[in-house]
């Protein structure tokens, strides 16, 4: 999540393993170790070759929101397109093909707007960001289930006539998912209805808005996001979980990268040949064959931000001697 983004990208500003690696690396390289973004690495992750994808350039092109890269002196925040980034500089080649093959306008080096099915990824991720997790909060607790069925309800307009079946299902839990479905499959009609009215504004790159903040139930929709903030983000066992990331992810970076380190300028340690051994088949092979620190680092850090909540903590435990 966000505060994972912030825990890596903190070691490379702060830490100094990782602000090292500054003098290795050129001004844009450094601009994405300082600044991880989950969306970049999305695409990074869609194009290696051992998943085998193989997405087509539009599928690529709908998936990114932000085409742009993290070193862009004119980037406009108000921009929805520029609030973020989109690709690292390590898949440049790959987002500037794949921009080129649609035609997506250019706006500057590297800089591009929006494939016009993007508006419908973003409402989409919006969409389920806001729903799944008061679905969450709510089977763990966190919410009551009267207050939640009273936000879900509030955006279920379009299948109001089916919330008489609510009362047939026996658990909670199936009530919840029944209401999550519901407002799931309202959000979508009214934000697909919104992108069809404004296709020609879409197709112009005249519009600048997240479909979600226009549609019917924007309102409602912000509500949940106001008390997930105020319930969910904000408790205890949550802030636990994030505070521990600021510890475990740092902890794993320094290690695991001082191993690339060492394998990329061929020097021996006992303790960091070991700990490279940990490291899974390919993450290896490709820190060996890596040309250089920025490379080599994308690779570590591929391996860290993949990492479950439960299996860091035990891998930072493990090679710290806390867990053997």
């Amino acid at each position: 999540g966000h505060a994972g983004e912030d825990a890596i990208s903190d070691f490379f500003k702060h830490h100094p393993t990782g602000k090292s690696l500054q003098q290795n690396v050129n001004a844009a390289e450094w601009t994405d170790l300082i600044t991880f973004e989950g969306n970049a690495q999305g695409f990074r992750i869609l194009n290696k070759n051992q998943y085998g994808l193989k997405l087509t350039y539009a599928t690529l092109g709908a998936f990114t929101k932000y085409p742009c890269p993290a070193l862009f002196s004119d980037r406009d925040k108000k921009n929805r397109s520029q609030k973020k980034f989109g690709y690292f500089q390590s898949e440049k080649a790959i987002f500037t093909e794949v921009a080129n093959t649609l035609e997506l306008p250019r706006v500057a080096e590297g800089v591009y707007e929006r494939h016009p099915l993007t508006y419908l990824v973003e409402a989409a991720d919006d969409i389920c960001y806001s729903i799944i997790d008061l679905e969450d909060a709510c089977s763990l607790g966190l919410i009551g289930f009267d207050e939640a069925r009273l936000l879900f309800e509030n955006i279920i307009t379009r299948s109001k006539s089916k919330l008489g079946k609510l009362s047939q299902l026996a658990s909670k839990q199936e009530k919840i998912g029944f209401l999550r479905a519901l407002a799931i499959g309202d959000l979508m009609g009214e934000c697909a209805s919104l992108f069809l009215d404004s296709e020609q504004q879409i197709l112009e790159g005249k519009f600048n808005y997240a479909l979600a903040d226009l549609c019917p139930s924007k309102d409602a929709l912000k509500n949940i996001i106001a008390i997930s903030v105020e319930k969910i983000y904000r408790a205890r066992q949550v802030v636990e979980i994030e505070a521990a990331g600021h510890q475990v992810l740092p902890g794993l970076l320094e290690e695991f990268l001082n191993a690339g380190i060492h394998m990329l300028e061929n020097k021996k340690s006992r303790k960091y040949d070991n700990l490279a051994l940990l490291l899974p088949e390919d993450i290896l092979l490709n820190v060996k064959q890596a040309p250089d620190h920025y490379t080599m680092t994308r690779y570590i850090v591929d391996f860290v931000s993949g990492l479950t909540d439960r299996y860091a903590i035990g891998l930072y435990k493990r090679i710290n001697g806390m867990g053997v």
